[in-house]
């Protein structure tokens, strides 16, 4: 094989260009086919023509006879060369020429005698092939981040002319550039056939993000479709530059709980061992990048830390937090107290974090804490509290039975809507629920639920005279009882109609006191007019008549004064 440089590749197409500048014809073929060269790119009238004969220029520039038909025979072939059993002629007089080879890249001449003309119609041959294949050998194993290294070498075998090698990465072409790219490129020809191989070695300084890259070799022949070698990916080594601590825990992490450490470092190959820093106490671990902390406490929290063992300098750090939620309810459980007596509630709280409290009373949220400074018989009830801190909760509770003697509260009664009964109601209060007795035979109507240590009680009676009826609630603690009194329904329909009467009586009599004094009034108005009339007169005969008249008149205006006041009430 020969080594020609890039330059020289083109050098076996030159003479067809230049034959094309001179206007010749050329025609192309394909190495190993058939090719067939066209005499007066096929315009001969076979009819007219005598004598046609193909020639060709050797390397020396001589020419050399292939072959020669006279009208109406066969063709004669004179090729006694490498042409010999390669040549032969179409009827429309082209040649055919089979198993093209690149020396084949020459001029023929077809030489025709038509009449006393005889013409020469020279054609220019070249000949094509496209690579054999591309395959990327001498593939390192690994690239080192920041240093140019060989990563391979792409070869095109057997082409005409010689192929142009495309680098890529990730499908997108690279291109030299004198620092992190380098493309070396070189071309063989084979001294027997005269195709060419090309080889394209590529150096490249990698970079993290090529872990996952890959890279391939490409060529675009004149003839064939585009070919793509196989990918290749490369092991991309450097050098540890960050750590990173990871704290693996259920969330939240709770006194009880697991807690892994993992150390991670980004270097390729990864390290395998580590040094875990733990809260004073260095532990090595080998072939494995993590460390487990079985049953963590509230101490457990702090600050831990991971390192490389050859290269202490490179740790990292995490804060682990354990956290926690006691609380202490006092009292709790089953709580029994006195009515009107004062219970002390403490809730204490040891929490890592902000918590918040919640209540409730028999399932029923509570708007603020319960506090009891006199119990009363509604505070019986169950109690919870929740106290919360983030994910985490704890509950307390406790049943509250208030207990005490009964009471009365109210003792009523009310005529039933039939207006035959009497309806008597006691309302009592006390714990344990207190039992009900009554002085007299009824009907029970109702004897209410016993809620928040009340109770209501209802009989219906039908009284035949007027008596007293008490009502008697007892438990453990004590009695009570209330009187009331109950009249019959005979002495009240009386009373009703004496109640009538009476008013109608009470009423009359205003009216004859109101009338008789309004009469008064007038009798005694006329008298004093007469007699007025009559002291004047006799005023105008003596001085003393006249004074002892302004006395009496004096009394008499009184008089009329004091009875004009009585009518009015």
């Amino acid at each position: 094989m020969h080594l020609l440089s890039a330059s020289c590749v083109g050098a076996l197409l030159i003479s067809a260009l230049l034959c094309q500048a001179a206007g010749l014809e050329t025609v192309s073929g394909l190495y190993g086919e058939t090719l067939v060269i066209p005499c007066n790119n096929g315009a001969i009238k076979a009819e007219d023509v005598f004598i046609t004969k193909w020639k060709y220029d050797d390397k020396e520039g001589r020419a050399g006879d292939l072959l020669v038909r006279q009208k109406g025979q066969n063709a004669s072939i004179s090729a006694t060369d490498e042409y010999k059993g390669r040549v032969s002629m179409a009827a429309n007089a082209s040649l055919l020429l089979s198993a093209a080879k690149l020396t084949d890249q020459r001029k023929f001449t077809c030489m025709v005698v038509a009449g006393a003309d005889i013409s020469e119609y020279p054609v220019n041959v070249v000949i094509y092939k496209a690579p054999a294949g591309l395959k990327i050998s001498d593939q390192a194993d690994e690239l080192e981040i920041g240093k140019l290294t060989k990563l391979g070498t792409c070869i095109a075998h057997h082409a005409n002319p010689a192929a142009n090698i495309t680098w890529l990465k990730n499908n997108k072409p690279l291109m030299a550039d004198g620092e992190g790219i380098s493309i070396h490129t070189s071309v063989f020809v084979d001294q027997d056939t005269g195709l060419s191989t090309t080889s394209s070695t590529l150096e490249y300084s990698a970079k993290k993000e090529d872990s996952d890259a890959q890279f391939t070799c490409s060529t675009q022949h004149v003839v064939g479709t585009e070919l793509v070698s196989s990918p290749v990916s490369m092991t991309i080594t450097y050098s540890t530059e960050n750590i990173v601590l990871q704290v693996i825990a259920q969330e939240p992490l709770v006194e009880g709980d697991n807690v892994t450490l993992k150390c991670m470092a980004d270097g390729n190959p990864a390290p395998t061992s580590f040094n875990f820093h733990l809260k004073g106490e260095l532990v090595k671990v080998e072939n494995a990048d993590n460390y487990t902390i079985t049953n963590v406490s509230r101490d457990t929290t702090g600050e831990y830390k991971c390192s490389l063992i050859d290269d202490p300098s490179m740790e990292a750090s995490k804060d682990v937090t354990v956290q926690y939620l006691d609380i202490n309810l006092n009292p709790s459980g089953n709580i029994v107290k006195r009515a009107e007596e004062a219970l002390d509630l403490t809730l204490q709280i040891d929490s890592s974090g902000e918590s918040k409290v919640s209540w409730t009373k028999d399932n029923v949220k509570l708007d603020k804490a319960p506090k009891f400074t006199k119990l009363v018989y509604s505070d019986s009830g169950s109690y919870e509290c929740e106290v919360t801190m983030g994910l985490l909760s704890r509950r307390a509770s406790f049943e509250l039975v208030v207990e005490g003697a009964p009471v009365i509260r109210q003792l009523s009664k009310r005529l039933d809507k039939d207006g035959q009964h009497k309806v008597l109601i006691c309302e009592a209060e006390g714990s344990p629920r207190p039992d009900v007795f009554w002085s007299i035979n009824g009907t029970v109507l109702d004897e209410g639920h016993f809620i928040n240590g009340k109770i209501t009680h209802k009989i219906s009676v039908v009284p035949s005279a007027n008596l007293t009826v008490s009502c008697t609630v007892s438990n453990s603690f004590g009695v009570d009882t209330k009187a009331i009194n109950v009249s019959s329904l005979i002495e009240e329909v009386r009373m009703d109609k004496q109640d009538q009467s009476d008013d109608s009586d009470q009423t009359k009599l205003v009216v004859g006191v109101v009338v008789g004094l309004l009469i008064a009034t007038l009798v005694i108005g006329v008298a004093y007019w007469a007699y007025s009339r009559k002291s004047k007169q006799g005023s105008w005969k003596t001085g003393e008549k006249e004074c002892g008249s302004s006395e009496e008149e004096k009394k008499l205006e009184e008089k009329v004064e004091e009875n004009s006041q009585k009518a009015e009430v």
